[in-house]
């Protein structure tokens, strides 16, 4: 599983270089040619709300049992909201590297692909509140004793990939790092007895124990920091933006959130 809510400053620079090619697409603005905002009087008027995502990002979005029908946590969040509005969901799948770019050239209204929100982001692109929250974990098996915090990673054998910020959380809490290629090879060592620990993703491993129960597995402990991910608009795409904050609220309050997050995670990573 791909870890994005670590990688803020690549994706960052990417959406920045992206926006740069792409500065006079008819997405990057809803007020700038009207006057006013568009945005959810022509989602109302076409009936339909045009979604970005990439289809391969498992359990976000992707296709059932490789070639089956588009699901995904962020897919059916993002059909519920539709629901709300009143439209029918489209979805237009994309790579991640051009799907700021195809949000900006007015391909689709939205984004929703684990865009976790940050200062840059929000300079660039207006976003809905959150509807995924996610910290840090360490990993190690159940009867590991010695791991109880970041501090006492000191010393200790962690398994990393050497590009993720998780890797740098390791070291600076004075882990010695075993590289790994990702998640499935740093899971498996960690249960095979060959390192202590990894950190990684509070989702990467929830999604893990919901597929395989995790057998063996525990949280040792959590950062307090979380990362945020949303609906990512166009600039100036307020109305939309607010229509779906509202719809938003109503799938947390009937508990459709929830249960979403629990088909897919096993807990409620929604608030």
């Amino acid at each position: 599983m791909k870890l994005k809510i670590i990688s803020a400053v690549l994706f960052t620079a990417t959406a920045i270089a992206l926006a740069g090619c792409s500065a006079g697409g008819s997405g990057q603005d809803q007020t700038a040619s009207t006057g006013g905002d568009t945005s959810l009087s022509s989602v109302k008027e076409s009936g339909t709300l045009t979604i970005g995502t990439e289809g391969t990002y498992r359990p976000f979005s992707f296709h059932s049992e490789g070639s089956g029908p588009l699901t995904g946590y962020d897919v059916e969040v993002a059909e519920a909201v539709a629901a709300k509005l009143g439209v029918k969901a489209k979805f237009e799948e994309t790579q991640w590297d051009g799907i700021f770019a195809g949000l900006e050239a007015g391909r689709f209204d939205v984004i929703a692909n684990q865009v976790s929100i940050t200062p840059e982001r929000t300079a660039k692109y207006t976003f809905s509140t959150p509807y995924t929250y996610s910290s840090g974990v360490i990993v190690v098996k159940s009867d590991n004793t010695a791991i109880t915090s970041f501090a006492t990673l000191a010393g200790k054998t962690s398994a990393q990939s050497l590009t993720s910020n998780w890797n740098a959380l390791a070291t600076e809490s004075g882990a010695n790092v075993q590289a790994v290629e990702g998640w499935a090879q740093s899971v498996a060592l960690v249960e095979q007895g060959r390192v202590d620990a990894t950190v990684n993703d509070k989702l990467t491993y929830l999604d893990y124990k919901k597929q395989t129960g995790a057998a063996g597995l525990k949280v040792a402990a959590t950062t307090t920091d979380q990362s945020e991910s949303a609906f990512a608009f166009a600039k100036g795409s307020t109305a939309l933006a607010d229509a779906v904050d509202k719809a938003l609220e109503e799938l947390r309050t009937d508990g459709t959130l929830a249960s979403i997050s629990d088909t897919y995670f096993g807990a409620d990573v929604s608030q």
